[in-house]
């Protein structure tokens, strides 16, 4: 063998090793080469809808089993941050403004993300922000922004950190933004990229983390490009159960250990389906999963259920309406009753036909949010 191949090789084998050894030290900068006293940024960043589900994690917001995601496209939160520099540096400083008015509720949560990730953004004390945040689906819908919100905020912390180290690579600017907003809310790290993004450590995917996510490295059918997902709002109150409580459940769950491989074995499942397109082998797939995370709910001790009547009602005339027609539309839930409906683009007519002849009735106020895959975070 040539020499400098074999080196090369060697080379490329080496820098994968260093890639796959990336620890959470990894993001704490080195003094920063440049200043800047104010100025201001403005990103968006969409939800996403995990297909395979991530339930429990462990401390650090690392979490207990991989999880992979559809990135939306048009449900999502925008935030513009202004700073200025300020003398006193010995505590944060930040206003907090929803659709440009005060939320001091919404506080607590941003202070505890800052306390959490400043150590690796050790600027925060050094400036005063303003965080001007609002989402494009209605207050109260029962979409969770947690994930969608985080991701936001943790992109124009990162375009901040850019200006002060001028020389780092984009690469690392988006793992580091998936890194932070990973701590702020576990699955906003799968809203940084698109258009599917996988977060947990997978033997079979190259690349795969703890840390934050990543877009999935593999061949994606034509099948599945521009997915569609239809978010039925079947309830737009306040879940009984946050998702934290839900996640902290599975500690003593009797069923955990058998939950976290069966997301592995599924994740593994959707490398081939991907590849292969196959769209029933995608829908057992999906549906299992959402039906397995609401089986764990109700299964922990205390046991809880978040479904609702009529997210059953929608489940059943899916499959109904699949069995009769033989068109592959599935759906899958979050940590709630809101049923999202996911097809391929080429059928959309006849599903979103199927849905306001029959599924409609059972949401709240009639209210859905037509929604497809997307591309992730976006500077304006």
């Amino acid at each position: 063998m040539d020499k400098k191949l074999s080196l090369y090789g060697e080379k490329t084998i080496f820098a994968k090793i260093l890639k796959f050894m990336l620890t959470a030290a990894d993001f704490i900068p080195k003094p920063y080469t440049s200043t800047i006293e104010n100025g201001n940024f403005e990103w968006s960043a969409p939800s996403n809808i995990a297909l395979v589900k991530y339930w429990g994690k462990k401390d650090n917001q690392i979490p207990a089993n991989p999880s992979v995601s559809f990135t939306l496209n048009n449900c999502k939160t925008i935030t513009k941050l202004a700073f200025s520099e300020k003398e006193n540096q010995g505590s944060f400083s930040f206003d907090l403004l929803f659709e440009g008015k005060p939320k001091e509720d919404f506080k607590p949560k941003i202070q505890k993300f800052l306390e959490r990730v400043e150590v690796y953004l050790p600027f925060l004390k050094d400036y005063h922000f303003t965080i001007d945040t609002k989402n494009t689906f209605p207050h109260s819908s029962g979409i969770a922004s947690s994930a969608s919100g985080m991701a936001a905020l943790a992109m124009n912390f990162m375009s901040l950190e850019k200006l002060l180290n001028p020389e780092m690579t984009d690469e690392y600017f988006y793992q580091k933004a998936s890194f932070l907003a990973r701590l702020g809310s576990g699955s906003a790290c799968r809203s940084v990229k698109g258009n599917v993004v996988v977060w947990g450590n997978q033997a079979n995917i190259e690349g795969s983390t703890d840390l934050f996510g990543v877009e999935f490295p593999y061949t994606i059918h034509e099948n599945f490009k521009n997915y569609q997902d239809t978010i039925l709002l079947v309830d737009k109150g306040e879940k009984q159960v946050s998702s934290t409580v839900g996640h902290d459940l599975m500690h003593n769950h009797p069923y955990a250990e058998r939950r976290f491989a069966q997301a592995h074995e599924n994740l593994d499942k959707l490398i081939s389906i991907f590849e292969s397109g196959d769209l029933e082998e995608f829908i057992k797939v999906v549906e299992s999963e959402a039906l397995t995370l609401h089986a764990m709910m109700m299964t922990s001790m205390p046991y809880f259920i978040l479904m609702k009547p009529n997210t059953l009602q929608i489940i059943n005339a899916i499959w109904k309406f699949r069995n009769e027609t033989q068109i592959p539309v599935c759906f899958t839930l979050d940590a709630g009753a809101n049923v999202h409906v996911l097809y391929p683009e080429n059928v959309s007519e006849k599903v979103l036909q199927f849905i306001q002849d029959e599924l409609v009735v059972f949401c709240q106020n009639s209210q859905y949010i037509c929604d497809k895959i997307g591309s992730g975070a976006i500077a304006l």
